[in-house]
């Protein structure tokens, strides 16, 4: 039986043959070019990056008929959000390219890079990512082989995207720092899951476990399980330059006013680390 990463993979290949069927690489590579340029991935400090989905396959649905995501986004951005990440997967999490590119629209003039977060298993996805108006994308160590991984890395390099990539356990970091992530002018971020995404069990404690593992060279993204801004300070005291939270955020009553005091409880922690090491 599948578990629950190869049945994300097995989709979203499925996904890739219909798009291709109705357009080319070589015809979505020109329309990627002429959209607008991706926003650059600018860090300080400690940062968020605020995700957008309309689903957890862990917690069900995460928004209902009131949902509005204009004023979720626009949330996002006000509370310091660095990065918007944006669900494209549509049978797990309901998501869809136009939640990309209407996230995009609406966060480019506000300064704010948006990523596609997706199953990703070929360059034409990446391509694609370009086309709707992101600025990088997602991918998952665990699902890709080493060649896979850096010819994607070089993909998203070649259209200007950032990565972020995303391991889950040793053997995905020990791959990671063999690893080239210096593709031209591509910028490279580790995240680490705390959530198995072949059980979708979460295990907060992975992220200190694995955090001595991380490349030195890249910013390290502590992902999924994070709750509150204690939370935050821990990841940040062990080293974690950014978070990436979803769920907490899209049941948030006041995200603005959250996000801000995740962001201060982050930037606190980096910095009391800085001064004790």
């Amino acid at each position: 039986m599948e578990n629950f990463l190869e049945r994300m993979a097995t989709s979203s290949r499925d996904r890739v043959d219909a798009a291709r069927s109705r357009e080319s690489l070589a015809d979505l590579t020109v329309r990627a070019k002429a959209s607008p340029a991706p926003l650059a991935l600018s860090l300080s400090g400690f940062d968020l990056i605020a995700e957008l989905k309309l689903r957890s396959p862990a917690q069900g649905g995460l928004a209902d008929s009131s949902f509005d995501p204009s004023r979720q986004l626009e949330a996002y951005a006000a509370g310091g959000a660095a990065v918007v990440s944006v669900l494209t997967e549509p049978d797990e999490f309901k998501g869809e390219l136009a939640h990309l590119r209407d996230a995009a629209s609406l966060l480019r003039p506000l300064a704010r890079p948006v990523m596609r977060k997706d199953f990703l298993v070929d360059r034409y996805q990446v391509v694609e990512a370009r086309a709707n108006g992101a600025s990088g994308v997602l991918l998952i160590a665990a699902m890709l082989s080493s060649t896979e991984l850096d010819e994607l890395i070089a993909a998203a390099a070649e259209q200007q995207l950032f990565v972020l990539l995303e391991a889950f356990d040793s053997d995905d970091l020990a791959r990671i720092a063999r690893l080239n992530l210096n593709h031209g002018d591509g910028r490279v971020l580790v995240g680490v899951n705390s959530r198995n995404l072949k059980t979708l069990a979460v295990d907060f404690d992975r992220f200190r476990q694995l955090a001595g593992q991380i490349r030195d060279d890249v910013p390290a993204v502590a992902e999924s399980g994070i709750q509150t801004a204690g939370d935050i300070e821990t990841v940040a005291a062990l080293g974690y330059r950014l978070a990436l939270v979803g769920s907490a955020l899209m049941r948030d009553a006041d995200v603005q006013r959250t996000i801000a005091a995740f962001v201060a409880a982050g930037s606190s922690a980096l910095r009391e680390r800085a001064t004790c090491s």
